[in-house]
C-alpha cells in the first residue's frame, strides 16, 4: 500500500500543470515633487491600477518612501511585502522592497543587507552618495511547493566604486545564501547601461532576461525621465535571472495616459515557468 501510495503522489505531481510565476521590477520615483503634474498624489491612481491590471505575483520597487510604501500597502490588498527602510533598518529613508501575491506565495526567510563594507548593519559604502540595500525573500508557491529566491536593489548613482563593489557583493551574497540551488531573480534599478562592466559581470553570473527571453516588447529603454515627448534608449533596470530559469516573456511596460508617465522609470516585467 505504501508503494502504491507513493506512485500515486509522483504521477500527481508529474501531471501538475506547469505554474507561470511573472515578476516585476519598479523604481516608482520617490514622493517628489510635490506638485505638479509629476507628483506622487497625481500619478498614484494609475500606478496602483497599473500593478492592478498586470497582476505580477511579485513586485520588486525601489525608490519607495515611507508614506508611499503605507499607500501600497493599503490599496494592493492581494499583496503583502518584505523589507526595511535603508536609513534605519526600519521605516526611515526609500525601500526596495518586495510585494507578492498572498493567495500564491508564502516567505520562507526574508532580509535585508546594505551594500557596503558592513552589509549586516546600516552603512554607506565605498564612494556612495547615499545608503543603499538589497531585499531577499525565500518564497514558497503555495500550490506546488516549489520554492524560488528574489532579490531586490537600487544601486548608487554617482559612486562608480560603489556600483563596482555592489555587483560583487550582491553575487556573493547570492552564492551564499542559495545553497540548495533554488531558481533566483534579481531585479533593480542599477544605474548604469548595459555597456558598464558590472552589468556584463551581472550577466555572466546570472542571465539578462532580455536576453534569453523567447519574447521581448516594449523600448529599448526603460528611464524616461518623465519626458514624454522623447523617446526611451537609456536601460538602467533589470531582472537577472539564474541559469535554470527559462523565460518566456520580457517586456518593458510604457503605459501613459493624458500624456503623463506613473513614474520617470517604466517597470519590466517577465514570466516563466517555477
Amino acid at each position: 500500500m505504501k508503494h502504491i501510495l507513493t506512485l500515486t503522489f509522483l504521477i500527481v505531481l508529474m501531471v501538475l500543470p506547469a505554474q507561470e510565476l511573472k515578476i516585476m521590477s519598479y523604481n516608482i520615483k520617490l514622493d517628489s515633487p510635490k506638485e505638479g503634474k509629476n507628483s506622487w498624489t497625481n500619478r498614484k491612481p494609475f500606478f496602483i491600477n497599473q500593478i492592478k491590471f498586470y497582476e505580477p505575483d511579485v513586485l520588486g520597487v525601489q525608490e519607495a518612501m515611507p508614506n508611499q510604501m503605507k499607500e501600497m500597502d493599503s490599496l494592493l490588498v492581494a499583496y503583502s511585502f518584505v523589507g526595511v527602510g535603508r536609513d534605519d533598518g526600519k521605516d526611515a529613508g526609500e525601500y526596495s522592497a518586495i510585494f507578492y501575491k498572498n493567495e500564491k506565495l508564502k516567505v520562507i526567510e526574508s532580509e535585508t543587507f546594505w551594500l557596503s563594507e558592513t552589509p549586516d548593519k546600516v552603512s554607506m559604502g565605498w564612494d556612495a552618495v547615499c545608503n543603499r540595500v538589497c531585499t531577499y525573500a525565500l518564497f514558497e508557491e503555495i500550490e506546488t511547493g516549489k520554492k524560488f529566491y528574489m532579490f531586490n536593489t537600487h544601486f548608487d548613482h554617482v559612486g562608480e566604486v560603489a556600483r563596482v563593489k555592489s555587483a560583487l557583493l550582491i553575487d556573493k551574497k547570492i552564492k551564499e545564501i542559495n545553497t540548495k540551488n533554488y531558481p533566483v531573480v534579481l531585479s533593480g534599478d542599477f544605474n548604469m547601461e548595459d555597456t558598464h562592466e558590472s552589468i556584463q559581470f551581472l550577466s555572466k553570473s546570472l542571465k539578462d532576461s532580455k536576453e534569453v527571453s523567447e519574447l521581448t516588447f516594449g523600448p529599448v529603454g526603460t528611464f524616461n525621465g518623465f519626458h514624454f515627448d522623447k523617446p526611451v534608449t537609456r536601460r538602467i533596470d533589470y531582472l537577472f535571472v539564474s541559469k535554470n530559469v527559462e523565460v518566456k516573456k520580457y517586456a518593458v511596460l510604457s503605459d501613459s495616459w493624458d500624456l503623463k508617465y506613473p513614474s520617470d522609470h517604466f517597470p519590466i516585467m517577465i514570466s516563466f515557468d517555477l
